[in-house]
């Protein structure tokens, strides 16, 4: 299947999806997430055991890509362009969620806004010790989506979460891992090898078992993804009709501090 925004690979079992627009530091726009929930959809294929999710270039990705939210703000339409986008965004987590497979995040650089949604969506994470994530969402006037206020959460409690949200700090590798947010942090031209190497377990394993253990945690997880996912969406969609977001994207592409008015 031809891709233009993604690359996809199998090896001995083991898919690889490279987020692949490495100028725009894997940025998600529409035709990317489409690529992406068409890329999983392959891994269901019976030959492929396990997953592999990563960057191409120095980032794993960088959210949502604010140049074509820009356009959303010069056209008047940053509510409609922000529910594009999250529409096929949130198909997207959950169809990684939904497939029978585990799935790695193998995390290359910064995971940021829906990078960092995306990397917590998998069922494990490893990351570079160059890898940096932000929620990023509120500095920019917006507010998290791709099931960032479910995982995150799970992952590092309610209050940890809370700090995030309203502080908006950039974590690195180390501190990632000592919260939970990452299994392993390891040199970043180890990277690739590991997640290898653990994608090779995990296909060499009891796939089946693993299937109804993820449908098991799925059963836990997912009433309450995809509920906070179009709860999510559509608190995206008001954030994109305010002074605010509109400011906060810009004073972001023009590298200046925002001005943020509360409305």
């Amino acid at each position: 299947m031809d891709f233009k925004n993604i690359k996809f690979q199998v090896d001995e079992g083991v898919a690889t999806i490279t987020l692949d627009r490495p100028e725009f530091y894997n940025a998600i726009n529409v035709p990317m997430a489409e690529e992406l929930s068409r890329a999983l959809e392959l891994c269901n294929d019976s030959q492929i055991r396990a997953v592999i999710i990563t960057g191409s270039g120095k980032a794993f990705c960088s959210g949502g890509d604010l140049k074509v939210m820009q356009e959303g703000v010069k056209t008047k339409q940053l509510d409609k362009v922000i529910g594009d986008i999250t529409k096929v965004l949130h198909r997207a987590i959950t169809d990684l969620r939904i497939l029978p497979r585990p799935v790695i995040a193998a995390i290359n650089g910064p995971a940021a806004g829906a990078g960092m949604s995306l990397a917590l969506a998998c069922d494990l994470r490893i990351a570079s010790d160059t890898a940096k994530f932000r929620q990023a969402y509120t500095a920019n006037g917006l507010v998290p989506d791709g099931g960032w206020t479910v995982f995150v959460p799970l992952l590092v409690g309610l209050g940890k979460a809370s700090e995030l949200v309203f502080t908006d700090p950039v974590i690195d590798a180390q501190e990632a891992l000592q919260m939970g947010l990452v299994s392993k942090v390891v040199p970043p031209e180890e990277l690739l090898v590991v997640a290898q190497e653990w994608g090779q377990k995990l296909a060499a394993g009891a796939t089946f078992a693993f299937a109804q253990a993820k449908m098991l945690l799925n059963s836990f997880l997912l009433p309450t993804l995809e509920t906070q996912l179009e709860k999510e969406r559509q608190a995206m969609i008001a954030a994109g009709k305010s002074e605010d977001s509109r400011e906060g994207i810009l004073a972001f592409l023009e590298k200046r501090t925002p001005q943020f008015k509360g409305r």
